[in-house]
C-alpha cells in the first residue's frame, strides 16, 4: 500500500519519557498507522536522518480567541512546534456577547490582554452571541493548528449583567443566567471555565475587569456547574495580587483548596509570579492533591519578560520629552537621537522624570540592573547596566546608542517579576506542573513567549543539560495533553492523531523576534520564528515546512470529550 506520509530514518522521542529509538513513522487518514520499519512508500516522504520525531507540542495557556479569525495558523506558536493550543484563559473571551454589548466584551480584554481595539474591530465579524455559536464560528474557519476554547468569566458576567457587571454583585437571577449559559457552553464542547482575580487586570477605562467584581461565592457556583457535569478544567489567573497580605493569601489558599476538593474539578493557575508566591502556590498544589483534589500549576521556562524597542514601546514613552520624540517617524526619531543637546535632556528625564503608575510590573521606572540587552535569543544577555559600564556610558545613553546603531531594531528585555534559573527550575521540576503559559495571542507587541517550547529544548536541554531531551519532550506533549484531556494526542503511537514534529536537537531554538504590522488595520506585533524544526505536522499534513507556513489547513476545533452529568 502507499501511505499518505512516511517519515523515514529518524529517532523517535515518543512523548512518554522513554528512551528514543530508531523508527519510521507512517501516517494515513490523519492518524499514525505505523511506528517501526515501514517498507511501503508514501505519497509524501520526509527524510528525518539526523533528526528526532516527536509529538506536536501542546500549549495550555494562550489568548488566540480573536486572532484565530484572521490568522488560522496560530503564529508565532506554530513556528515553535505547537500543534494544539488552549485559548480563553484568565476569564477573557469573545463570547458570550450580546449584539448590543460587544463593546463591553472588548473593554474586558483590550487593556488587560493588550489587544488592539482597531485590529479587533477590523478582524472580527461577530457572527455569534452564545458561546456555542462562537465554537461553531471557529470550527467553520480553515484552521492550520488545533484550537480548544474555554469560556471566560468576564464575558459571561457581561453577557448576563451588561454594564452592571463592572460595578455590582450578581443577583440570583444573574447567577442563574450565567449558570445556564455556562452549562450550554460545556455541552457544546468548551473545555473549561476561566476567571481572573488579579489586581493587574483592568479595563481600558481604569475599572476592574468584570470577573474581579464577582464574589468568590459566584465563582464557586459557576465551577460547581463543571462539577455537576463531570467535565472541564477551571483556570484561575494569578490567585494573589502583589499587595495581598499574608492573611489574605492564606484565606485564598484555603478557599481554592476547598473548591478543588469539593467540586472535583481540576484547577490550574500560573506559578511563575514572584519567588515567594510561587513557593506558596506549589505548596498549595501538593496539599490539595494530597487531600483528593486535582490541581496543577502552569510553569514557564524563563520567567515572563517584556520585550521593548524604539519600534514598539519603551519604558520612557510617557515622559513628556520622550513622548514628543517618540511621536515622530522612525527616521525622525533617529535624527532627534543624534542631537547631542537633546540626548542629554532625554537621559536626564529618563532618570528623574515621573513615570506614574504601571500595569503588570513591580515599578514603572526601568531597572537597568535587571533590564537586558536582547541581542541573542538565548542567555546570557548582558544587563543594560553591564553593557553600559563596558562602554563607559550612562545606561540610557547605551539604549540610545544601540538604537542608532541598529536603525532602532535593538530589543531590550525587562522581567516582569524577579526570577532566576534556580526558581525557574524549581517550578519546572515540581510534580503537578505543566510547562506552558506562553500567553500567545495577547500582549503581541510586548511579550514574545510563543518561543518557550524551543527555549526549553535549546537552553535547558542542550546548553544547561538540566533535562534530557526525552524528559523535555514529555513536558511539551503528553503532560499537557493529559492535563487538558486531549485524547489521542501527545504520543507517537499507532492510532494517535498524527500531530508531529521533525526537529534537529543540535540546532532547535528560537530566533530573535521581528516587528511586523501584519494584523488587521496594520496593527503591530512581535513575530518570532525558530531554527532546527524540519517540519510541523497537524493531522498528517505539513503546516510549517523548514520554517515556512504551507497552505495546508488540517486543524480542528477540539471540543471536550463529552458531558457526563452527575446524578
Amino acid at each position: 500500500m502507499t501511505h499518505d506520509l512516511v517519515i523515514r530514518g529518524g529517532q523517535v522521542v515518543d512523548g512518554s519519557g522513554g528512551d528514543r529509538f530508531h523508527a519510521d513513522v507512517a501516517v494515513d487518514g490523519g492518524r499514525i498507522t505505523g511506528v517501526g520499519t515501514v517498507s511501503d512508500g508514501g505519497r509524501r516522504e520526509i527524510d528525518a536522518d539526523g533528526h528526532v520525531v516527536t509529538p506536536g507540542f501542546v500549549d495550555g495557556h494562550t489568548h488566540f480567541d480573536a486572532q484565530v479569525f484572521w490568522e488560522p495558523l496560530g503564529t508565532s506558536s506554530c513556528y515553535h512546534g505547537v500543534t494544539s493550543v488552549v485559548m480563553g484563559n484568565c476569564g477573557f473571551t469573545l463570547a458570550p456577547a450580546r449584539p448590543d454589548a460587544r463593546a463591553l466584551v472588548v473593554r474586558n480584554l483590550e487593556r488587560a490582554e493588550d489587544m488592539d481595539a482597531a485590529a479587533l474591530a477590523a478582524g472580527i465579524d461577530w457572527e455569534w452571541e452564545t458561546f456555542a455559536e462562537y465554537l461553531d464560528a471557529v470550527e467553520r474557519r480553515p484552521l492550520g493548528i488545533n484550537f480548544a476554547a474555554q469560556i471566560g468569566h468576564s464575558a459571561l458576567r457581561t453577557w448576563a449583567m451588561g454594564e452592571r457587571a463592572f460595578d455590582e454583585e450578581a443577583s440570583d437571577d444573574d447567577l442563574l443566567a450565567m449558570e445556564r449559559e455556562l452549562r450550554a457552553a460545556m455541552h457544546a464542547g468548551a473545555i473549561g471555565f476561566t476567571t481572573s482575580r488579579s489586581d493587574q487586570h483592568e479595563t481600558s477605562d481604569d475599572r476592574r475587569v468584570a470577573s474581579r467584581v464577582g464574589s468568590w461565592n459566584e465563582v464557586c457556583r459557576l465551577v460547581g456547574v463543571l462539577g455537576d457535569l463531570g467535565v472541564g478544567v477551571f483556570e484561575l489567573a494569578t490567585p494573589f495580587g502583589r499587595d495581598t497580605s499574608r492573611e489574605e493569601r492564606a484565606e485564598a489558599r484555603r478557599a481554592m483548596k476547598a473548591l478543588a476538593v469539593s467540586s472535583g474539578v481540576p484547577m490550574t493557575f500560573g506559578v511563575s509570579a514572584g519567588r515567594g508566591f510561587r513557593n506558596e502556590l506549589l505548596e498549595l498544589i501538593g496539599e490539595t492533591n494530597a487531600q483528593g483534589g486535582r490541581m496543577f500549576g502552569q510553569s514557564h521556562c524563563r520567567g515572563i519578560t517584556v520585550v521593548m524597542s524604539f519600534l514598539t514601546r519603551l519604558p520612557f514613552d510617557k515622559l513628556p520629552l520622550w513622548s514628543e520624540v517618540r511621536a515622530g517617524t522612525p527616521s525622525e526619531q533617529l535624527q532627534a537621537l543624534r542631537d547631542e543637546s537633546l540626548r542629554r535632556k532625554l537621559v536626564d528625564e529618563a532618570h528623574h522624570g515621573n513615570y506614574g503608575r504601571s500595569i503588570g510590573a513591580e515599578t514603572p521606572k526601568p531597572d537597568f540592573d535587571r533590564m537586558r540587552v536582547y541581542d541573542r535569543p538565548l542567555p546570557p544577555n548582558p544587563t543594560v547596566a553591564e553593557a553600559a559600564a563596558a562602554r563607559g556610558v550612562d545606561p540610557v545613553e547605551l539604549i540610545i546608542d544601540l538604537a542608532i546603531e541598529t536603525e532602532l531594531r535593538q530589543f531590550f528585555a525587562q522581567p516582569l517579576t524577579p526570577s532566576d534559573d534556580e526558581s525557574v527550575l524549581t517550578a519546572l521540576r515540581t510534580p503537578d506542573t505543566v510547562m506552558t503559559f506562553s500567553d500567545s495571542g495577547a500582549h503581541v507587541s510586548q511579550i514574545a513567549d510563543s518561543s518557550i517550547q524551543t527555549h526549553l529544548l535549546a537552553y535547558w536541554v542542550r546548553e544547561r543539560e538540566a533535562f534530557t531531551l526525552e524528559e523535555a519532550i514529555r513536558m511539551l506533549t503528553d503532560v499537557p495533553a493529559r492535563a487538558w484531556d486531549f485524547a489521542g494526542r501527545g504520543l507517537v503511537r499507532e492510532g494517535y492523531v498524527a500531530d508531529l514534529n521533525v526537529l534537529d536537537p543540535a540546532t532547535v531554538g528560537p530566533q530573535l523576534p521581528t516587528v511586523e504590522h501584519d494584523f488587521p488595520a496594520g496593527a503591530r506585533r512581535l513575530v518570532q520564528k525558530a531554527n532546527g524544526i524540519r517540519a510541523t505536522i497537524v493531522g498528517g499534513d505539513v503546516v510549517v515546512d523548514d520554517g515556512r507556513p504551507t497552505d495546508a489547513r488540517p486543524g480542528k476545533l477540539l471540543r471536550n470529550s463529552g458531558v457526563e452529568q452527575r446524578v
